[in-house]
């Protein structure tokens, strides 16, 4: 009896091992899957762009110099009025003396002199005149011939031709007149020319670039500086087209720079633009940095997360469990009776790796991630978790 135990007890272990590998092959192989429930979403769109200002001002001379001294350097800030350059400016100083030095002279000189010419002859005209009356005066009675009253009329007209030419030279020369306006006049200019001499920063900004150095010869119109004006600083970003219907101004941002992965910076949506680029299917997007750290410099690669829609308590499934996706519509298979199941799914809000499902699954679903597994199949469900983070950032803003 006991032999005959020993002899049964191996019949009895393949038995029972070929009724689980029965069992095993009836239930259908073990797959990844995922077991749905609600959870917090948010919707992102994430796209890569570059730091940049507002405004950029350009800086350059009006005349042709040689530069003398330069002032700042790239990276530097300045303020309205610095001086940035300067142009060697002896003509210019020498044509300011020049107009200064004749100012003085009217002020000095001809003024005076014109004032004291036109009392001499408001005196010779008053002179003149008196003695033409007394000469019209004796002519009548013979006292003085008519050739002597003749010269004396002619002198009084002299006089006063004298007296008029003496007005109209203090005319030109008396304070306000038309000497000292063209006078100061060339000074201003003379002034004007020498201070081009002097290339000034027009706003308060960062010195981008520098194109010139000592002992340069420039020209007007040559670009010397390029300053990026001071005040908000922006990042340009190129999104895809597809997501326009998610973006709205004021929507918040989390960016990252290539040049610091550790570090994060907040930043706002303040502008779309009014037409997509058709040669790479993407719309410029600029978010403003209001208070843009220290080290953001300008043209840096940057990434930013622009939270477009987020929900507390969305029945999520994962991206990868999702089948035949076109827009919002997608299928799926779901565990049901140990068979993988077809089920039609409608999306909502968008994640990176889960998207919400308003329409086709309830809580406690479980939706079968393996792509080799086909409708009708018997399945059993290796269950896996959800992403743990909010999903994020389901459209990249990368162009097409």
């Amino acid at each position: 009896m006991p032999r005959r135990l020993l002899w049964l007890l191996p019949l009895a272990f393949a038995l029972a091992l070929l009724a689980w590998w029965g069992l095993q092959q009836w239930q259908g192989p073990r797959v990844s899957a995922y077991r749905v429930h609600a959870q917090p979403l948010v919707q992102d769109v994430v796209a890569t762009g570059r730091v940049i200002t507002p405004s950029r001002v350009n800086v350059a001379s009006e005349v042709t110099g040689t530069v003398l001294q330069r002032l700042v350097e790239r990276g530097q800030h300045v303020q309205p009025g610095q001086l940035l350059l300067r142009l060697r400016d002896d003509q210019a100083r020498a044509q300011l003396e020049q107009a200064r030095a004749a100012l003085r002279q009217l002020l000095q000189q001809t003024r005076p002199q014109a004032l004291a010419a036109l009392r001499s002859a408001d005196s010779a005209l008053r002179l003149a005149q008196a003695q033409a009356r007394r000469a019209r005066a004796q002519a009548p009675s013979g006292a003085l011939s008519q050739q002597a009253l003749e010269q004396a009329e002619q002198a009084e007209q002299a006089a006063r031709q004298q007296q008029a030419a003496a007005r109209a030279a203090w005319d030109a020369a008396r304070p306000g007149g038309a000497v000292q306006l063209q006078l100061q006049a060339a000074q201003a200019a003379a002034q004007a020319v020498a201070q081009r001499a002097d290339i000034r920063a027009e706003a308060a900004g960062q010195v981008l670039t520098r194109n010139v150095e000592v002992g340069d010869t420039i020209t007007p119109g040559q670009v010397l500086f390029t300053l990026a004006r001071a005040g908000d600083t922006e990042v340009s970003l190129p999104v895809d087209e597809q997501n326009l219907h998610d973006l709205a101004v004021g929507q918040q941002a989390r960016c990252i720079t290539d040049g610091y992965p550790d570090r994060v910076v907040d930043a706002s949506l303040v502008f779309i633009a009014p037409a997509v680029d058709t040669s790479s299917g993407t719309i410029e997007l600029r978010l403003r940095v209001s208070d843009p750290p220290a080290w953001l410099r300008q043209d840096m690669t940057i990434s930013c997360d622009l939270r477009t829609a987020q929900l507390r308590d969305a029945l999520v499934v994962p991206d990868d469990a999702l089948r035949e996706r076109e827009g919002r519509q997608a299928r799926v298979l779901v565990l049901r009776g140990g068979k993988a199941r077809a089920q039609d799914v409608r999306l909502g809000l968008r994640g990176l790796v889960a998207s919400q499902v308003v329409q086709g699954l309830r809580s406690g679903d479980v939706v079968i991630a393996d792509r080799s597994v086909r409708a009708g199949q018997r399945v059993r469900a290796r269950l896996q978790g959800l992403p743990a983070a909010p999903a994020s950032a389901a459209a990249t803003g990368a162009a097409r």
